[in-house]
């Protein structure tokens, strides 16, 4: 594969001069800013390079965090501001009235247990690592104060300024862990509340379980009284990434970020309108049935050195999140005595999470092991703070807080807690409550935080000692090191449970955790005959290990991408790193191809839909994005077929609740019919549902099926969070669009989108390629780039780098590195305030 070791765009730099284009500088004329700074021990100074990679280079490993948060907020600053406000629970404090309940309900999944023991649960240094990381991201505030110049324009256009931190801010915020499954339990105790006779068939065909099994309701929980939207709303507003979509109260309608006259627009004057705005309007809501909520993966590989052109072990990583502008991840590359250590973290965590120090690299996807449960209980009638348990009353936990609201008055809010974690929803007609025990809420289990101790490690033996005490999210991490090993583990907190966790169950002591697994009761792979490793959020524990029947979690992804990568790396002897790259962006969909298989057997005279018929049936599966049969199979398949499957076998209020149903049930249905249609019915629904869907992409396309593109559809566009407040020429800066891109949420460059505008919405945040031992041959890519500043070239060069599958280099050693440095900050002690 080719790679894009072009010169581009610096990235964001802050600086008092120009930002000069890389291509235009040289390492030995690199441009040099020099700062003092209180809580420096001892000089430093940071490296940027022509990607906007920040090489950091301290004198004190506490230094190395310092300049790191200092890099971060002079970066990414309105990024992990925002993030900060939102886990905290803060932002009615600037962005009004419409927050509080969200505010509210982030503060209920706030960590309150013991501080001391929290830190400890993360290592001898943790809290001195934060203290340190948070220090030099409130030096960079600090200078936003003294100089309103440097603010990021976001805060200009929302009227605030970014708040100073807290080292517990790092650990006690856990909302952005990617939690699961409680919003599943509540919808398949729906599906049981609505279908009497046979709701494990519905349920089956809403989503796929493995290992296989009968989801059943546990003695004394009635599915018909459970208010699933008010609970899941609570669940949203408490864990949710917020859109700004309302200027904040006193905040001039009429300036835009760059200080001019508005241009009024029916999109922009639509979203200033008085009046409590819904939830979904705040926050960036993933619905359980969307193929983007089962797209949020990852691939990672590791091939052993026999198996690759160099004899050196290969290891891959991309992980899939949600799509935005500026990017989830950020890469950087932290020296200090005793740590060298490059990759991508998230902006508002010290570390690096996927990357490799100088002896190993790792790199991570979710394990799916199921860490919450919802829990039911009878209120007091006389008294609204008590709940029944084992028998007899007892007092929830109350927590009295007063939020500052912009443009009003403080709100007293209450926030209570039962022994099993925050009440979400309180009915107090029907005397009952809702809560939510989260593994996540508990010591050591913020999100991510424990990559703090592995990328330390320097062997298998410590890499595997630090991934037992890792807690949220569940994790596979692979692992290769510089002397030719390459593992595997996941790691989390493992519920013991005695009933299957996916229903609700009534919190009065009859179903209550029995603790955590040990983590040795987990399956690994260490040096496997197979001589590579392969994981890809599919059910990875294999059948014959004791762990499989355990019930350590039944939703996974779809194993569509897993399936595919494994046949095309276990058929490859020899492999190299353009071999990787080129797997982390291949298109071919498993889903496509079992489709088009059965509608071989599939006939029509119809003049309109026979040439598509025809042009399907030869169609490789490869979702490219100038494929016309991709536009019309993935327009098919996200919206017509699988609802066409559904809404004959049920009738509509079930089909509704049902959704767009699991693909990989819906191909089983299709391929093996019996027990649902017979063949000729099933035939019927596949032209009826094709036929819908050729008529809307003749509706967006044209008549002629030749120049359909399934790209001119799926468009990679990076939107900002306050995209609905911007006008249409703003929009042209905060958001990215990369234009057309092939894929879908099913190929191993996933590419999930929107059921209706087909837009990105989630896929490869960050991918990487590693050669182990020769670390400066890795490559790696970041999207839309690595800045904040919608302002700067680094905002959004490596977007159409990421689109057309290229790379860029990783460089580690300090001779590469010098290179293609284009800029240098450096930093000396300043005095202590």
């Amino acid at each position: 594969m080719k790679r894009a070791f072009m010169a581009v765009a610096v990235a964001a730099v802050f600086t008092g001069t120009s930002f000069i284009p890389a291509s235009a500088r040289t390492a030995d004329a690199a441009a040099a800013d020099t700062f003092a700074v209180s809580g420096l021990e001892k000089p430093g100074s940071i490296s940027i390079d022509k990607w906007g990679i920040p090489h950091i280079y301290a004198q004190t490993l506490y230094d190395a965090f310092f300049l790191q948060g200092f890099n971060a907020a002079r970066d990414r600053l309105f990024q992990i501001d925002l993030w900060r406000k939102r886990g905290l629970g803060e932002m009615a404090k600037d962005f009004g009235p419409d927050y509080v309940e969200g505010d509210r309900m982030a503060r209920a999944v706030l960590f309150r247990g013991d501080m001391y023991r929290e830190w400890l649960a993360y290592g001898s240094d943790s809290k001195r690592v934060a203290q340190a990381f948070t220090a030099g991201i409130n030096e960079y505030v600090k200078m936003t104060k003294a100089d309103p110049a440097l603010l990021p324009e976001e805060f200009k256009k929302l009227g605030y300024q970014p708040s100073m931190w807290q080292a517990e801010d790092v650990v006690r915020i856990r909302h952005h862990g990617l939690t699961l499954n409680a919003k599943n339990e509540l919808d398949r105790a729906q599906v049981f509340c609505k279908i009497k006779d046979d709701p494990v068939k519905a349920d089956w065909l809403r989503r796929e379980l493995s290992p296989t099994i009968d989801p059943k309701l546990v003695e004394g929980l009635d599915p018909c009284s459970i208010p699933v939207k008010k609970i899941k709303d609570a669940y949203d507003l408490a864990t949710a990434t917020p859109k700004l979509n309302k200027l904040p109260p006193g905040v001039d309608q009429g300036k835009t970020a760059g200080g001019q006259p508005e241009q009024k627009t029916e999109k922009t004057s639509a979203t200033n309108t008085k009046g409590p705005l819904p939830v979904s309007a705040l926050y960036e809501i993933v619905r359980n049935d969307s193929d983007t909520e089962r797209g949020l993966g990852s691939n990672n590989w590791v091939i052993g050195g026999e198996r690759t052109t160099t004899g050196r072990p290969i290891l891959a990583n991309d992980p899939h999140r949600s799509h935005g502008a500026p990017s989830l991840r950020y890469i950087s590359h932290l020296n200090a005595p005793g740590l060298s250590v490059i990759g991508a973290g998230e902006p508002f965590l010290p570390g690096i999470s996927i990357g490799h120090n100088e002896q190993i690299g790792f790199g991570l996807t979710r394990f799916y092991m199921d860490q919450e449960d919802m829990y039911q209980y009878e209120i007091n009638p006389e008294n609204k703070n008590e709940y029944k348990y084992q028998g007899r009353w007892e007092p929830m936990q109350t927590v009295e807080e007063e939020i500052e609201v912009k443009g009003g008055p403080a709100q007293k809010v209450t926030l209570r807690f039962t022994r099993h974690g925050p009440i979400l929803y309180q009915d107090e007609g029907n005397h009952t409550a809702w809560a939510l025990r989260a593994a996540w809420l508990d010591l050591g289990m913020a999100p991510y935080f424990g990559s703090m101790d592995y990328m330390r490690a320097t062997n298998w033996d410590e890499f595997k000692a630090a991934m037992n005490r890792w807690g949220a999210p569940g994790e596979n991490q692979v692992f290769a090191d510089a002397d030719g090993n390459i593992a595997w583990m996941p790691g989390g907190l493992t519920v013991k449970r005695d009933w299957d966790g996916l229903t609700p169950v009534p919190g009065d002591g009859r179903y209550e955790w029995s603790g955590y697994r040990d983590m040795d009761e987990l399956p690994s792979l260490y040096n496997p005959k197979a001589g590579y490793i392969l994981t890809a959020n599919e059910n990875n524990i294999p059948p014959d290990h004791p762990a499989f029947k355990k019930g350590v979690g039944y939703e996974w992804s779809s194993d569509f991408r897993a399936k595919r990568l494994k046949r095309i790396i276990g058929a490859s002897d020899k492999s190299s790193i353009a071999d990787s790259e080129a797997w982390q962006n291949d298109k071919t969909s498993l889903p496509a191809i079992r489709t088009v298989t059965v509608l071989q057997q599939v006939s029509t005279e119809d003049e309109k839909l026979k040439p598509v018929v025809d042009m399907l049936k030869k169609w490789d599966g490869q979702v490219t994005a100038d494929s016309p049969e991709a536009a019309v199979f993935e327009v098919w398949f996200s919206r017509y077929l699988r609802k066409a499957v559904v809404d004959r076998a049920f009738d509509p209020e079930i089909a509704k609740m049902i959704g767009l149903a699991d693909p990989e049930r819906v191909l089983d249905v299709i391929e093996k019919p019996d027990g649902w249609f017979t063949e000729a019915e099933r035939n019927q629904i596949m032209l009826d549902s094709l036929g819908e869907a050729v008529a809307e992409v003749r509706e967006k396309l044209g008549d002629d099926p030749q120049a359909w593109k399934w790209g001119t559809l799926h468009q990679a566009v990076f939107v900002h969070p306050m995209n609905a407040l911007l006008s249409d020429e703003e929009k042209k800066t905060f958001n990215v669009d990369a234009g057309p891109i092939g894929g879908s949420g099913y190929t191993p460059m996933a590419t999930s989108y929107s059921e209706t505008s087909y837009n990105l919405r989630s896929g490869a945040s960050f991918r990487m390629v590693l050669d182990v031992g020769q670390w400066d041959s890795s490559t790696v890519i970041n999207t839309p780039g690595q800045s904040g500043d919608p302002r700067l070239p680094g905002y959004r060069d490596l977007a159409p780098i990421w689109a057309k599958g290229e790379y860029i280099p990783l460089t580690f050693s300090k001779e590469k590195v010098k290179e293609n440095t284009v800029k240098v900050l450096n930093f000396e002690p300043g005095k202590k305030q």
